[in-house]
């Protein structure tokens, strides 16, 4: 078989990256009793506090690209399981914030922790150059995808 040339590798390598990711979380969700909406409405979640914004179930909606139903029932399952927590805003009753529990955390960091570990090491041991060189491609591939989810989503 030809050699598909460097850019095809990569996108292949990188397909069959998101496929093992996939089931590694599919492998989460189904242990943990969730639905893979579910995960990612956490990770969403996890995300939101990690970059300081608050988290609010239209928000979630917006991200997830859930309706109002459907994001209320993912956090009812979520909350039903001790994994999210909703808060009234102390500035502002009407509003709901959402939380991540401890709990959450603690299962995420036991299963996923060993795999981030190992990725933050490989990470770690590069170069600076190398090291801008992988976050510049992921920022580029992750902007091409986010274009391509756009336009199929309106199409």
């Amino acid at each position: 078989m030809d050699d598909p040339g460097p850019g095809l590798r990569t996108v292949h390598r990188l397909r069959a990256l998101t496929v093992e990711l996939d089931l590694l979380a599919a492998a989460f969700a189904r242990r943990n009793g969730l639905h893979p909406t579910d995960l990612r409405a956490l990770i969403a979640l996890l995300d939101a506090a990690r970059e300081g914004t608050p988290a609010t179930p239209g928000r979630l909606g917006r991200e997830l690209r859930l309706n109002s139903a459907g994001t209320t029932a993912v956090l009812d399952r979520l909350e039903r399981l001790g994994l999210v927590r909703r808060d009234r805003d102390p500035d502002d009753r009407r509003r709901v914030l959402l939380a991540v529990t401890e709990r959450a955390v603690a299962l995420g960091q036991g299963f996923f922790g060993p795999l981030i570990g190992e990725t933050v090491a490989l990470v770690e041991g590069l170069s600076p150059a190398e090291r801008a060189t992988v976050e510049g491609f992921l920022a580029s591939v992750s902007g091409i995808v986010a274009r391509h989810a756009e336009q199929a989503a309106d199409g």
